[in-house]
């Protein structure tokens, strides 16, 4: 009889253990699950926060890159008023040497909008006490060559040298209109923009006619 209670107690005691064991396992597994799971929803925070952190990184370079290939507020000023010192003398040339009516029209434009232009151009280095340079500068040798040619051979010198310099100025004034570190300078960079493109627009026009 004794034997049979003690052979009846050691089994209870096994199923108790049993039972131990699973719910052990059970939480064992749910809490290795919890934390597989927090350490990927971390690491995915952390993957998206390093994105965005290398995303702003970018920006920032780019925009100091831009900001170092920016001239001066007073370099600006001085290449453009020489630039647009240029158009005016080209203009006023090509009024007299050329003999096609679609020229002669652009020509008259551009001594207009560019005497309009150095007008401002002085004028805002002036309140910026920027001292700006006389002459055409290194565009006097183009200027200089349009001189030596006339007909023909002088309104395709012209227009060709008309759309490749309204195309480098136009990206100068881009760059300070976006970039430039006196707000005066900015506005007015902005402002030319238009009529510069009016030019380019005008000359490529007249230019695909010629060809």
């Amino acid at each position: 009889m004794k034997t049979l209670v003690f052979a009846t107690l050691l089994a209870a005691f096994g199923v108790i253990l049993a039972g131990c064991n699973t719910t052990a396992n059970v939480n064992t597994s749910s809490n290795f699950n919890r934390s597989n799971s927090n350490t990927y929803a971390t690491g995915t925070t952390n993957n998206n926060n390093s994105g965005s952190t290398v995303g702003n990184m970018t920006n920032s370079v780019a925009n100091s890159v831009s900001s170092m290939t920016t001239e001066s507020p007073e370099s600006f000023l001085s290449d453009a008023i020489q630039a647009s010192r240029t158009e005016v003398e080209a203009g006023k040339a090509a009024g007299t040497k050329s003999k096609n009516a679609d020229i002669k029209k652009f020509a008259q434009m551009l001594v207009t909008d560019h005497s309009k232009a150095n007008s401002d151009i002085e004028a805002l280095a002036k309140k910026k006490t920027f001292n700006l340079p006389t002459g055409l500068g290194s565009n006097q040798s183009t200027f200089d060559k349009l001189n030596t040619l006339n007909g023909d051979d002088f309104d395709r010198e012209f227009i060709d040298t008309m759309v490749s310099d309204h195309q480098k100025v136009i990206d100068m004034f881009q760059k300070q209109s976006q970039n430039s570190a006196d707000p005066d300078v900015k506005a007015l960079a902005a402002k030319m923009l238009p009529v510069l493109q009016k030019h380019l627009d005008a000359a490529k026009d007249i230019q695909a006619k010629m060809k």
